[in-house]
C-alpha cells in the first residue's frame, strides 16, 4: 500500500484562524451596513456580499482541497481579494464622512489587534489544532451593535487587515504544499502506479 492517501485530509475550515477572523468581519459588516448604510443603496449590498465572499471562499476552498490544491489556492486568493475590496469601502466611508482612520500603531488599533493575535499559532488546522474555545475573540466580544460609526469602521479595518495577513500566510503555505506534494492528478498516477507493483 502507498503511504500517501489519494484523497488527503480536507475541510476543517472552522478551525482556521483566517476563517474565524473573516467571519467576525462578516458579522460586523452586516451590523455596520444595517446601522450606517442606506439599505436601498448598491453600496449596502456590495459591502455585505464582499464580506460574505471573504468567508464563503475560505470554506469552499478548504472543502475543494480534497481533489484540488489549485482550487483551494485560487479560492483563498478570491477571499483575500474580496476583503481587500471591503477594506476600501470602509476607508472611503471614513474619508467621505471626515472621520479619523486609526494608524496601525494607535492605541485603539493595538487594542483590537490584541484581541486577535496572529502570532499565537499558525494559520491552518494542521498548525493550530485548538478549537474555538481557545480563541477568545468571538464577534460578541467586539460589541459591534454598540460602537459608533467611526469606531466600528476602524475596528473592521483592523480585522480585515488581520484576516488578509492570515490569508496571505495561508496562500504561501498552500503554494509550498502544492510544490512538495503535487496535485490530485499526480497523486492518482502515483497511486495507480504503486498498486500495479503488487
Amino acid at each position: 500500500m502507498t503511504e500517501n492517501k489519494l484523497i488527503p485530509q480536507h475541510g476543517g475550515f472552522r478551525k482556521l484562524r483566517s476563517f474565524q477572523c473573516a467571519q467576525s468581519v462578516y458579522d460586523g459588516t452586516v451590523v455596520f451596513c444595517e446601522r450606517f448604510v442606506d439599505k436601498r443603496s448598491r453600496t449596502h449590498d456590495q459591502m455585505v456580499q464582499a464580506a460574505r465572499s471573504g468567508v464563503q471562499n475560505i470554506a469552499e476552498g478548504s472543502l475543494a482541497s480534497a481533489t484540488s490544491k489549485k482550487t483551494e489556492l485560487k479560492l483563498t486568493g478570491v477571499s483575500r481579494a474580496s476583503l481587500g475590496e471591503l477594506l476600501l469601502d470602509f476607508e472611503d466611508f471614513l474619508r467621505q464622512k471626515k472621520m479619523r482612520q486609526w494608524a496601525k500603531d494607535d492605541s485603539e488599533a493595538l487594542e483590537v489587534r490584541g484581541k486577535f493575535r496572529s502570532e499565537k499559532s499558525g494559520w491552518s488546522d494542521k498548525a493550530d489544532r485548538s478549537d474555538k474555545s481557545d480563541w477568545s475573540d468571538s464577534s460578541d466580544n467586539y460589541h459591534f451593535s454598540e460602537l459608533s460609526a467611526e469606531r466600528l469602521a476602524n475596528t473592521l479595518i483592523c480585522l480585515i487587515n488581520q484576516a488578509s495577513y492570515l490569508l496571505w500566510q495561508q496562500m504561501k503555505f498552500l503554494e509550498k504544499e502544492f510544490l512538495n506534494t503535487g496535485g490530485f492528478t499526480e497523486r492518482m498516477y502515483k497511486t495507480r502506479k504503486n498498486l500495479r507493483k503488487f
